[in-house]
């Protein structure tokens, strides 16, 4: 494995949009290397051999550990129903492993990815980009300073556009096998934001509607969730993707007995409101722009902050930002939202 001098080696597995982000940003990296790429569709082979020339492509996962290259991290940027399974190909193949958004889509699958890195020695990373925007670093800060007092109220708003140009037929967004639902694929990184900085939820009520998804998902397009926070106060979560044309907007209001404050803005980007007790808002560092994927954007674009951490934690000079634990936890709330359907 990587000594704290050499570079950290990536092997890539699932090279679509996010899987290329992470290929870019690795190779940009001084302490990284990409030495794998890994995608079931052969074609791709040509075009990344110009993107990251002299990097091989590998057709299956099988075919990578089979063979004689030496990652010391597996990115897995695949279908969400196969974070899981290769996470756990990995692991067991003595690498540490960077899963994107969820690290499974039911908790027991989780379970055994923490349990397969505990028994192996290697480091799970989830990939809960929300954490590195300065907005949300900000929230956790007052948070856990104790500035905002006891909680009463926290209020997610994410309303987002996912139409026909995101759900194309014959892909696997949109089946409830492969993707999961819409929590999973677009709106996790919220509720890994609301456990990371509230904590555990209770007396979870919910009601779905599929607005105008019919054609396109297997599931609900918009949610209306209702919940207690263990540590005190009470939430909801309401959630479309039903948005005509473009997002609206993401944001979080707390209310609480020193003051409220509210985050803001396409992708939770702004503070918009701050009024706490004794308190003066500082000057917070800009957030990086959303991804964009053509027709349709997402969060924040932070994959380079992921990688940084990686790179870190493997060369033994820091500790990971997200842990398989805080990954299982995200992927328990939502099983126990989606159990009201």
């Amino acid at each position: 494995m990587a000594d704290s001098l050499s570079p950290v080696r990536f092997a890539i597995c699932g090279v679509g949009h996010i899987g290329r982000r992470h290929a870019s940003l690795v190779s940009r990296h001084p302490g990284a290397q990409l030495v794998a790429l890994i995608d079931i569709r052969t074609e791709l082979a040509a075009e990344l051999a110009v993107e990251h020339p002299g990097v091989p492509f590998f057709s299956s996962l099988e075919e990578y550990v089979k063979s004689a290259s030496t990652a010391d991290v597996l990115t897995i940027a695949t279908p969400n129903y196969q974070h899981a399974p290769q996470a756990i190909v990995g692991l067991q193949h003595g690498l540490h492993v960077v899963i994107e958004k969820p690290v499974a889509l039911r908790k027991t699958d989780a379970e055994a990815v923490v349990h397969t890195a505990l028994q192996t020695g290697r480091l799970v990373f989830g990939v809960m980009q929300n954490r590195y925007s300065p907005p949300a670093a900000w929230l956790k800060q007052v948070y856990e300073e104790g500035r905002l007092g006891e909680i009463y109220l926290v209020q997610f708003n994410c309303f987002w556009n996912r139409d026909a140009r995101y759900y194309k037929p014959g892909n696997w967004k949109g089946t409830q096998a492969q993707d999961g639902g819409t929590l999973f694929t677009q709106f996790s990184h919220f509720i890994d934001l609301l456990y990371w900085v509230f904590g555990d939820i209770t007396n979870v009520a919910a009601r779905f509607r599929n607005f105008n998804h019919a054609g396109l998902t297997d599931f609900e397009d918009s949610g209306l969730v209702t919940f207690d926070l263990v540590r005190g106060g009470s939430g909801t979560l309401q959630y479309s993707t039903a948005v005509w044309d473009r997002n609206l907007e993401s944001s979080l209001t707390v209310v609480a007995e020193h003051g409220s404050l509210r985050l803001g803005g396409q992708y939770m980007d702004k503070v918009e409101y701050c009024h706490l007790r004794d308190y003066t808002m500082p000057q917070l560092p800009p957030t990086n722009p959303a991804n964009d994927y053509g027709p349709y954007q997402g969060s924040a674009a932070n994959h380079v902050q992921v990688i940084e951490n990686v790179v870190d934690t493997v060369q033994k000079r820091s500790f990971a930002t997200t842990n398989a634990l805080e990954g299982l936890k995200v992927v328990e709330i939502i099983e126990r939202i989606y159990s009201l359907k």
